[in-house]
């Protein structure tokens, strides 16, 4: 996408309904600013909870002092420092790139910008958990999960900046949980927002992190009285 985006603006700058101007150098900065972003928020629990039903290897997990739901938050934030060895060089180019113009100067946008991407590793890992638990009542929740990730690639920001969205479909998408993974903490970091744009969304991206937070547990402790149940 980056490739793509940046061989159109070479062509012409591209507008957006906004009013924003996209260069070739603000999508290299968007686009290498995604990647980083994608690497600090992603979680995969749901895979892990269909395979874990299905094998019967979730009874052992069971039998441990640690809530599952801990123990899979522990296991995914412990790949973090790896993923942050994968991006430093991503950063590096960032910073040497062209797009290093585009990034923020106001010290409170950064600021902002780690409250998003705590905010969106919460959306991603609760929706996770939530998908997951689906799976204690169905044969696998794996194709609810390919429904949730074709509507992030499309509404996250993930294939191409919210921005050039038509002003309705822009304003659905912030309503919509996937921008909180993304396009939002991208938004920061790029300086696409600024802070009293940022304020309501970040509002929102908590509103859905500790909404998906609920029902994650809900349905976990539904999901496992079921499990058990049938002899898990």
């Amino acid at each position: 996408m980056l490739m793509l985006w940046t061989a159109v603006s070479e062509v012409a700058p591209v507008p957006s309904a906004a009013g924003r101007t996209w260069s070739s150098g603000a999508f290299v900065a968007y686009f290498l600013t995604v990647f980083v972003v994608r690497q600090l928020v992603s979680s995969w629990a749901a895979w892990e909870i269909n395979f874990e039903v299905r094998q019967g290897t979730l009874s052992m997990r069971l039998l441990r002092p640690l809530h599952p739901v801990v123990s899979y938050l522990v296991q995914n934030l412990a790949y973090m420092p790896m993923r942050l060895l994968v991006t430093m060089p991503v950063v590096v180019v960032l910073l040497f790139s062209s797009g290093a113009a585009y990034l923020p100067t106001d010290p409170r946008l950064w600021v902002l910008f780690a409250f998003s991407l705590l905010g969106g590793w919460m959306v991603s890992f609760f929706a996770n958990i939530t998908i997951g638990a689906l799976s204690m009542f169905m044969e696998s929740s794996v194709k609810i999960m390919d429904v949730w990730l074709a509507a992030f690639f499309v509404f996250s920001g993930y294939l191409f900046p919210i921005d050039l969205f038509p002003p309705w479909l822009k304003t659905a998408s912030d309503w919509l949980p996937f921008r909180s993974i993304i396009g939002l903490p991208v938004e920061l970091a790029t300086g696409a927002v600024d802070v009293s744009q940022a304020l309501p969304l970040m509002a929102r991206q908590f509103g859905w992190a500790f909404g998906f937070m609920a029902l994650a547990f809900w349905l976990w402790h539904r999901g496992i009285q079921r499990y058990q149940a049938f002899g898990g």
